[in-house]
This record gives structure tokens, C-alpha cells and sequence, in this order.
């Protein structure tokens, strides 16, 4: 790559129609994506929750966190900023914390473990306020009530759903009638003297609270029951069960649909917009959205690893969808936020400010904007923290290397816009945009880069792409270039075959092409065998000549 590559102007290739409804269009719209990623020794998370909104009649705030639950800890995140405000780890080093959930007033969040206890700590100093040991086997589920700020519910793998009131040191009530491990259950709303409970016996019970300890409706399924959720109506249940999930109706006592809409074992489900959408998480990495009038899918979303944990976390008067938060097996959690009409308005002009400074244009922009700038702003605007609801911006590898700023890709990669500055380089028509594109890709190669710009990519922007690929992989000078590139492509994409025509008649080109180089490889493997027997036989009769 020692050519001098020339400046040259991008041209835009013209976009197709769109294929995209209303409805992806707002799924989509959570986007400025933040992945926590703990360390590589980090335990899956296995509950993500957030406090139910107050009872009309009452006048105590929600809190502005959201709990998640990852091996012995339960980390305290700001719906605001989406950063971990608090962290309780207050359990036995061999223990491991389930189901953490922060009481509606934002002062007490209470726990279960594999001890079989339950505990309840202050928010504030994260000291123990009560511990129950009333359980014999590990608590999964620990849930408020939704009306009443000393009641709570728990689930246990001692066949158990017990009821228990923050002043006393024993359960008030113990519901019996599971015969295997009841791993989910929630409080019923509208009537909160109900409880509702999924157990891998494969049943979901209901319990009313003033009928004593016996069920008084039970439901049925093919396989053990991973999750349960009411609807908030009071009159319908969610229950998940291996790869289907099925809509209960507890009026009519039978159910009434069921999904089949996942590959793995469905573990958490979740409601948005106020109830009129359901969302579910699966081990095969997928989060379906269904609308909850004719459970259709309307939207979905793919995730890097298996998901263990779910929840749809809502801000404002009006509850409106703000983030989507998802915990993995691999110990990430991954949050998308949809940004407010106000927060729009100041990425747009983030945007505009950053494009201002890549371009060279700042002065213009400050005096359009009548601002002026103290001593040390670039540093600042360079430095910013953009971790916060805001964030759109992945850095990713190394930043090193010499490029030439003058192009429009070139100005991209200095300022770690990777999948920009690949997608100008694709979109040039000059003379030397072949030679333009392999100094890009082995400059991404060389930063570790790869990933960062072909991922994320839609029908539209990934088919420029693999035409590239198509085209190139059969140079033999760049063959190590094309095949990093093509893994990568594979390795993000190979789970959205079938779902376009155009992406799938590529790679099939790709493979097509692909299987001639193969064919090509193994017959020049051949005839390097046959020289190598023609020169071992000709250095042979030479020796004997000598002799």
C-alpha cells in the first residue's frame, strides 16, 4: 500500500425504497447502543428490573435506577445517565444472587441467593436490613407488592411461593402444590391479592391469598416453565415454556394462544408500550416483539449471546419507552435508548458541531451559532463523555497508523468512524477507488477494526459490501485481506439468511465464486506435486550421473 492514494469527492449511491414498517422504524429508533461488558470472569446476568409505577392514590416517587442481577452482585444503573451508580455484593463468597429488585420509593432493594435466603438492603448505605432463611433450596424470584411498601412475594426450588412483610421474621403465608423447582412468579395487577407462579413441574398455578394455601387455578404445558408475566389487565397470563409461549386467559381459565416464534428456550419476557406490546428473549439471541391484539411479530432484534434477561425500562409521567436493556450469558448487558424529541435536537447538533471540526469549518459554525470558545476546547469537544444517553459512538482497536486526511474516508478514520469511512470509500466511482478501498480495509485490519465497521449494517448498506468481496476474492495478492473480510461478514451475518433476496443471491455469488478459487487451490496443489516428482526425479538421475 505505498501508492499515493489521491483526494477524490464521495458520491452517494441512490437509496432504494424502503422496506421498513412503522412499526421497525421505532424499535429501530432505539438505537445509540451501550454495551457493558464486565470483566471476562463475570457471571451471566440472569434479572434485570426496574420499580413498578406508583399507585394513582399515592404520592411516593418511582425511582430513577434499574437493578441487575449478576452472580453475587446487583448493580444499581440511572435510567438518566445508564452508568452504575451502586453496588451490592453483601452475599457469601460461594452464594449467588437472583432476582434483585428495588422497591418503588428507590430506598430498599431485595434479593434471593443459592443459600436459600432472602435479603433486604438500604439503597443508600447497601447495609442489611432483614434476612429470612425460612427456605430450604435456592430463592429465584423476589418481587414487591405493588401496592403495599412492606409486602413481597418469593419463589424457591423448595416447591415454595411464599408471601412475607418486612417487620416480621417469618413468611406470612407459604402457597404448596408445585412438585419440581418454581423458577418464576409475579404478583397479579388490578388484583393484588393474587399471585401467579411457573415451575418446571410444567405447570403455571395461580394463588389467591385469602383462599389458603392450595392453587386455585392450574395450567398445563409440554415443557418446564422458564418465565411467567401478568398482563395489566389482571386477566391474562404470559408463560413461557421451552420454545413457545402461550397467552393464558385466566377469565375463561384456558389458553387462548401460542407462539412459536423462537428457535431456543424462551427466558424472560417483558411488556412495552404500556402493555400493547410484548417483547421475549431467548437463547438463541433473539428478542421477538409481538403486538398484543393478534400476537403478531412486528419487530425483532439479534444479540451477540444467549439471553438470560430481559426488561423494557420506561421514563417519564407518560411511562414511554426509553431503554431496552438485555443481559447475556456472556455477562454483557446491552442497553439501546430511544432518545426524546429535546435529546434529537442536541444530538443533531453534536452531529453538526463534530462535522463543523472535521471539516475545518468550526469558526464558521461558532459564528453562526454566536459562540465563542475558551482556551482548551478542542481538547474538551475531543474528550467529551459520550457514554450517557446520548451515546452513539463505538471506538474500537487501535487508533494508530498514518492515513491520508484529505479524503473524506481519511478524515472518518481519524475520528473512529469506521463503518463511515467504509461505506465513502465503497460509494467512490474514481480511478483508484479499488487501490482506496484495500488501503482502508488493511488499515481497519491492522487497528483491529474489522468488526467495528461491518457490523450494524441493513439490507442496503451490506450489499456494497459483499459485491466488493465478489469481486476481489479471487486476487491472489490480497487473499488474506478478502478472507478476514468475508469471516467477519459471516460471522455477523450468517444468522439473517433467508430474510432478503438480494443478500442471499450475493452470497451465493460469493460461495459460487468461492468453490472455483477452491477448485483452482487444490489443482495447482496438484501440479506442485508433480514437479516436485519431476525435480526429485531429475536431481536423482543427476546424482547418479555424478556417481
Amino acid at each position: 500500500m505505498a501508492a499515493e492514494v489521491q483526494p477524490l469527492q464521495p458520491i452517494k449511491l441512490p437509496k432504494g425504497p424502503s422496506t421498513i414498517s412503522a412499526e421497525q422504524q421505532y424499535w429501530q429508533s432505539f438505537g445509540t447502543p451501550l454495551l457493558l461488558d464486565p470483566s471476562s470472569h463475570s457471571s451471566p446476568i440472569t434479572h434485570i428490573s426496574f420499580p413498578p409505577p406508583p399507585p394513582s392514590s399515592l404520592t411516593i416517587s418511582s425511582s430513577d435506577l434499574f437493578a441487575v442481577t449478576s452472580g453475587s452482585r446487583i448493580q444499581l444503573l440511572s435510567t438518566r445517565t445508564r452508568k452504575v451508580v451502586k453496588t451490592i455484593s453483601r452475599f457469601n463468597v460461594d452464594d449467588i444472587a437472583h432476582s434483585g429488585n428495588i422497591r418503588r420509593d428507590g430506598r430498599i432493594v431485595v434479593a434471593g441467593g443459592d443459600s436459600g435466603a432472602i435479603q433486604a438492603f438500604d439503597v443508600n448505605s447497601r447495609a442489611i436490613l432483614k434476612t429470612w432463611n425460612e427456605h430450604k433450596q435456592p430463592v429465584w424470584v423476589t418481587q414487591w407488592h405493588p401496592t403495599a411498601l412492606t409486602e413481597l412475594m418469593s419463589c424457591s426450588d423448595d416447591r415454595t411461593v411464599r408471601l412475607w412483610d418486612l417487620p416480621s421474621d417469618k413468611s406470612t403465608q407459604a402457597f404448596n402444590g408445585h412438585q419440581d423447582y418454581v423458577r418464576c412468579g409475579a404478583f397479579m395487577p388490578v388484583h393484588s391479592g393474587l399471585l401467579v407462579s411457573g415451575s418446571y413441574d410444567q405447570t403455571v398455578r395461580l394463588w389467591d391469598s385469602r383462599a389458603g394455601e392450595k392453587a386455585v387455578m392450574c395450567f398445563k404445558h409440554a415443557a418446564a416453565v422458564e418465565s411467567v408475566l401478568p398482563m395489566p389487565s389482571g386477566t391474562a397470563v404470559i408463560a413461557a415454556a421451552d420454545n413457545q409461549i402461550s397467552v393464558l386467559d385466566i377469565v375463561a381459565a384456558k389458553p387462548i394462544h401460542l407462539l412459536r416464534n423462537h428457535q431456543k428456550t424462551v427466558t424472560s419476557l417483558a411488556l412495552a408500550s404500556s402493555g400493547e406490546r410484548l417483547l421475549s428473549g431467548a437463547l438463541d439471541g433473539h428478542v421477538k416483539v409481538f403486538e398484543t391484539t393478534g400476537w403478531n411479530v412486528v419487530a425483532g432484534l439479534k444479540y451477540p449471546s444467549p439471553i438470560l434477561a430481559l426488561s423494557v425500562i420506561p421514563s417519564g409521567a407518560q411511562r414511554e419507552d426509553k431503554h431496552i436493556a438485555v443481559g447475556m450469558q456472556s455477562g454483557s448487558l446491552s442497553i439501546r435508548t430511544r432518545l426524546s424529541g429535546q435529546q434529537k435536537i442536541q444530538a443533531r447538533e453534536r452531529e453538526k458541531e463534530m462535522k463543523a471540526l472535521i471539516e475545518g469549518k468550526i469558526d464558521e459554525y461558532d459564528n453562526a451559532k454566536k459562540r465563542k470558545r475558551g482556551k482548551g476546547w478542542e481538547k474538551r469537544v475531543r474528550g467529551k463523555d459520550f457514554t450517557g444517553e446520548g451515546a452513539d459512538i463505538v471506538i474500537e482497536g487501535n487508533a494508530r497508523g498514518r492515513v491520508n486526511n484529505n479524503l473524506p474516508w481519511g478524515h472518518a478514520l481519524r475520528w473512529g468512524q469506521y463503518a463511515k469511512a467504509l461505506d465513502l470509500v465503497l460509494e467512490s466511482k474514481d480511478g483508484n477507488s479499488r487501490q482506496q478501498t484495500i488501503t482502508l480495509l488493511t488499515a481497519l485490519r491492522h487497528r483491529s477494526a474489522l468488526r467495528a465497521a461491518l457490523s450494524s449494517r441493513d439490507e442496503i448498506t451490506l450489499q456494497p459490501i459483499l459485491r466488493w468481496l465478489i469481486k476481489a476474492i479471487s486476487d491472489s495478492r490480497i487473499t488474506r485481506l478478502t478472507t478476514d473480510v468475508a469471516l467477519v461478514v459471516l460471522d455477523l451475518y450468517a444468522d439473517q439468511l433467508g430474510r432478503s433476496e438480494e443478500i442471499d443471491a450475493l452470497f451465493v455469488m460469493l460461495m459460487e465464486r468461492v468453490k472455483v478459487m477452491v477448485e483452482a487451490s487444490q489443482t495447482a496443489w496438484s501440479v506442485l506435486g508433480m514437479c516436485d516428482l519431476l525435480v526429485a526425479g531429475a536431481e536423482g538421475g543427476a546424482a547418479e550421473d555424478a556417481d
